[in-house]
């Protein structure tokens, strides 16, 4: 339960949750060293490619050594042989694009934070019936903040993040934060694929601390 609760805080304090695939693993490394430098403690790396595990072992292992306060999810986790594989190498916490509950139970098993994504209430009952004490609100672009306006009475205490096209900009964050979410996830938005392409890891830095002071002006 410890972790558990640490990433969970960890979450509602950053406000934010960045995340990213990226299948050469210094780049992962590098993009990963930008985010802890710039004030990031917790990130959600997604399983979304062949390289995933062996990227995440390597990331794993550089945090022990040099990043000792971060906390290391694995998102994208759609089955109980993923789940467990990356449970096995490390990882602080489960994010989910949808409802497993077989995914769920492996999370719980370990005592991990799982974080399903829903985009119904009929799926945020769901994942409440499967134990989740904060809910990926997913794709965000595509609901918007009004979704979360209009359900969030039907749910008292429910933790939502929305996830999927969060912009970097005051406006979109500070509506989110308005509508009631607890944290933000960023993805491409913060972390694209030109920063990781062509190593932008200073660009990635500045807008890193951009999004912390956006994310802190609109809690």
């Amino acid at each position: 339960m410890k972790i558990k609760k640490a990433v969970l805080n960890s979450i509602l304090t950053q406000g934010m949750l960045p995340l990213f695939f990226y299948e050469d693993a210094e780049v992962s490394l590098q993009i990963t060293r930008t985010l802890y430098k710039a004030g990031i403690r917790v990130i959600e790396y997604t399983n979304r490619g062949k390289q995933a595990l062996d990227n995440f072992k390597a990331l794993k292992k550089a945090a022990h050594k040099e990043m000792p306060e971060l906390l290391l999810g694995i998102g994208t986790i759609k089955n109980v042989s993923d789940a467990e594989a990356f449970i096995d190498v490390g990882a602080d916490f489960i994010v989910s694009p949808i409802i497993n509950p077989e995914v769920a139970k492996v999370a719980h098993k370990y005592k991990l934070l799982w974080i399903p994504g829903c985009m119904t209430p009929t799926e945020i009952y769901a994942a409440q019936r499967n134990g989740a004490e904060l809910i990926k609100i997913f794709p965000a672009n595509i609901l918007g903040p009004a979704f979360i306006s209009s359900i969030k009475d039907l749910f008292p205490g429910q933790l939502f993040m929305p996830t999927g096209g969060v912009e970097l900009n005051s406006k979109n964050i500070s509506s989110w934060f308005h509508a009631g979410v607890c944290a933000v996830g960023m993805g491409s938005k913060l972390i694209s694929k030109d920063v990781m392409d062509k190593k932008l890891y200073d660009q990635l830095y500045t807008d890193t601390i951009k999004a912390i002071e956006l994310v802190k002006a609109a809690m």
